[in-house]
């Protein structure tokens, strides 16, 4: 090939790669989350609420390059500027956050501990809004925990189940019940005394 037949090619590889990029450039990241039946939702100023059968949430979704609007029985996400991965991942991240909404206030949350007591029996009972934990691994003075608003917990056997409509708050008290009984520095495989989560909504933790 001579050199004057690859100037003459040239400018065509140039034009294609335009063309994609143009191409690209229109391509419109959008998000849709149906509102489940039962559910009403309004969105003012950024601010998400949610109104089902088992109570109301609100929640800030808002970012400068993503517009949120609520209509005809669902919410959608559109990308103000050219589409980017960071606009993509807002999205996402807020159709998620709507969707734990909606589960919440139709069906609510709920994890599942159980506990563990090999070596020292351990007892659970809950005073109020405070979660005592007497004998762990021998320990004269109890552990407690205070569980926060909106939260319920209850305690049969060995078994402690967490629920409530915000997931986040739910997610957060079954973390510090599962902490308070925490040992830095011991092998679990062996020393198996404490409190665990083995489920998240009604799904087995690996």
């Amino acid at each position: 090939m001579s050199s004057q037949e690859r100037k003459q090619e040239a400018p065509l590889g140039a034009a294609e790669g335009s063309q994609n990029v143009q191409a690209r450039s229109k391509i419109q990241i959008k998000g849709v989350v149906e509102v489940p039946e039962g559910v009403t939702v309004s969105l003012e100023r950024g601010v998400f609420t949610v109104q089902g059968p088992k109570g109301s949430l609100q929640r800030k979704l808002h970012a400068p390059s993503v517009v949120a609007t609520v209509k005809e029985g669902k919410v959608e996400f559109n990308a103000k500027r050219k589409p980017t991965l960071r606009e993509k991942k807002l999205i996402n991240t807020f159709k998620a956050h709507l969707r734990n909404m909606f589960k919440g206030v139709v069906e609510g949350h709920s994890y599942e501990l159980k506990v563990c007591s090999g070596h020292f029996p351990m007892t659970v009972s809950l005073k109020g809004d405070v979660l005592e934990v007497k004998n762990f691994i021998g320990e004269s003075v109890p552990r407690t925990l205070r569980i926060g608003a909106d939260v319920k917990v209850s305690v049969n056997g060995a078994q402690i189940l967490v629920e409530g409509i915000d997931k986040e708050k739910v997610g957060r008290v079954a973390a510090a019940i599962e902490q308070l009984c925490r040992r830095p520095g011991f092998d679990q495989r062996v020393f198996q005394d404490g409190i665990y989560i083995v489920k998240k909504d009604g799904k087995d933790v690996a």
